[in-house]
């Protein structure tokens, strides 16, 4: 079975910093893209930013600058660096990947986190 699992949510204060990592683990032949997505309360769910298998890495507009994506294969993680932290930023982060199961030929399949919270409030 496949499990993408978030973690490093929490209450940090307007300006602060926090790390989500994401972590894959099952059997999979390989990751394709990945990315990061949020809900605030209230609000649909909205992509925040993603790394393709090959490519740039892409940002919503109102987390550039502040926010950084960042991936590793071998480890299967893939990691989103908040600075600079803003009240609206608060909302259930999810973190989304696309997975071959079993070889670089099979379509990627989509995988859903949990979500962790992340509150930004003094």
């Amino acid at each position: 079975q496949v499990q993408v699992a978030e973690s490093g949510g929490g209450l940090v204060q307007p300006g602060g910093s926090l790390r989500l990592s994401c972590a894959v683990s099952g059997s999979a032949f390989s990751i394709s893209d990945v990315a990061w997505y949020r809900q605030a309360p209230g609000k649909q769910r909205e992509l925040v930013a993603s790394i393709p298998s090959r490519g740039s890495t892409n940002y919503a507009d109102s987390v550039k600058g502040r926010f950084t994506i960042s991936r590793d294969n071998a480890k299967r993680l893939v990691d989103l660096q908040m600075n600079s932290l803003k009240s609206e930023d608060t909302a259930v982060y999810y973190c989304n990947v696309g997975l071959r199961r079993y070889s670089a030929y099979d379509p990627p399949l989509n995988y859903w986190g949990q979500g962790t919270q992340v509150t930004v409030s003094s």
